[in-house]
Formats: C-alpha cells, structure tokens, sequence
C-alpha cells in the first residue's frame, strides 16, 4: 500500500507563491494518474489539478477553472514526488491540501482516487 506525505504548505500574504510537495512511498512510474484536491471545513472535496498519462517523461495536465493559469502541477519520478506551485495565491485558496494517487484513469473527482495523503494546510491572508 503506498504512503503519500504532503509538505511545503504555510502561511503566505494575497499574491504570494508556494510549492506543495507529496513524496510516495513507491515508483511514482506506478501511477497513470496523480492529483491535488484541497478541502475547506464542512465542505466537499475540491479537485484543484491532475497530472496523468503513460509517462515517464510526458504527462497531461488539467487544472479546475479556479486555479488555471496560476497553479502548475508536475512530477519528478526521479524522486517520487509530485509537486504543486502555486502563484499569485488568493485568499479563497486557503484550505488543507491532499495528495492523490491512482493506478488508472481519473477525473478531478476524489471518487476516481484510491489513495490519499494526510493533508498540508495552506493559509492565505488578504
């Protein structure tokens, strides 16, 4: 069973930047798909970006319509590790961060995701 560890998320003013990390405990070859989802209290899971594909060297990416054109996810598979930079943030963009991973096909739904990291915060202030 893979272990999936976010880290990099803080506190940062509107129009800051930050790069969320989420480290596997396995290939990150293993994974057609991979994805960002973030959370606020009482609410739904939202889907924020995927990063999927045959690799290793080419992924598709997709981006909810939220953070397109701000955000930008990749992997290193030299690594293990799938990243989120996160640009020109916003204080609707605060919310706990989770990584995904799935060895199929997804979506930006967390239903097409079979396994979850724990969570980074991300706080943005205005």
């Amino acid at each position: 069973q893979v272990q999936l560890v976010e880290s990099g998320g803080g506190s940062v003013q509107a129009g800051g930047s930050l790069r969320l990390s989420c480290a596997a405990s396995k290939s990150t070859t293993s994974f057609y798909c991979m994805g960002w989802f973030r959370q606020l209290p009482g609410k739904e899971r939202e889907g924020v970006s995927i990063n999927y594909g045959a690799g290793p060297t080419q992924y598709s990416e997709q981006y909810s319509e939220s953070v397109k054109g701000r955000f930008t996810v990749s992997r290193d598979n030299a690594k293990n590790t799938l990243y989120l930079q996160m640009n020109s943030l916003k204080p609707e963009d605060t919310a706990m961060y989770y990584c995904a991973a799935t060895y199929g096909g997804c979506l930006l739904r967390e239903d097409t995701f079979a396994a979850w990291g724990q969570g980074t915060q991300v706080t943005v202030s205005s």
